[in-house]
């Protein structure tokens, strides 16, 4: 039998940082990965907010782009063969719907999907301070198998732009795929003199 090839389902959804979601589908069209797009209503809004894209734009990056009411669409089926699922950024809607079984669009139905097919789900949940409420939905989906990733910079490789943060948030969520990439430095310890 043929291999499949590698595939990863990206979402958008209506929180801010959406520029981590362009950055991975830009990524991981460099590293032959295959990408199955969603944008939420809000995402679109985030994207022209935060980067003056249009849906259109974004569109352009992913191999594949999925309605999010298609809850038909090939993505929403455990058949279909995928390394996994990123929501880059996650709201805490897109969360909660995920952490409560919701499947309410075709982001959380697909999300849904992944879990219960024991795939790797990534959320990039952003925002700041969680209530208790975003807190028992993180510890719900950690309990289901999925990883909650908050898109929090590192500074010990002394980032010297906003993409440098990006590269290095998005560089470590690629780690959890298994995809090759040259986006950070790798840590090596602490420098010499240091204690």
């Amino acid at each position: 039998m043929p291999t499949p090839p590698r595939r990863l389902v990206i979402a958008i959804t209506g929180a801010s940082g959406s520029v981590y979601g362009v950055r991975l589908l830009q990524v991981l069209r460099e590293a032959a990965v295959e990408t199955h797009l969603m944008v939420s209503d809000a995402g679109v809004l985030n994207l022209h907010q935060e980067l003056d894209m249009d849906r259109k734009q974004i569109g352009l990056l992913a191999d594949v782009v999925h309605n999010v009411r298609d809850v038909g669409a090939s993505i929403a089926s455990g058949s279909f063969q995928s390394d996994g699922m990123i929501v880059a950024p996650c709201s805490m809607k897109t969360l909660a719907s995920v952490a409560h079984g919701m499947s309410d669009n075709l982001i959380t139905r697909a999300a849904d999907v992944v879990l219960k097919e024991r795939r790797r789900l990534v959320l990039m949940v952003r925002e700041t301070p969680f209530n208790l409420a975003h807190l028992r939905n993180m510890t719900a989906v950690t309990e289901m198998g999925g990883i909650i990733f908050p898109p929090l910079p590192g500074f010990y490789q002394r980032p010297a732009s906003i993409a440098e943060m990006v590269d290095h948030t998005v560089g470590r969520v690629l780690d959890l795929f298994d995809v090759a990439h040259q986006l950070t430095p790798r840590w090596n310890g602490l420098k010499p003199g240091s204690s």
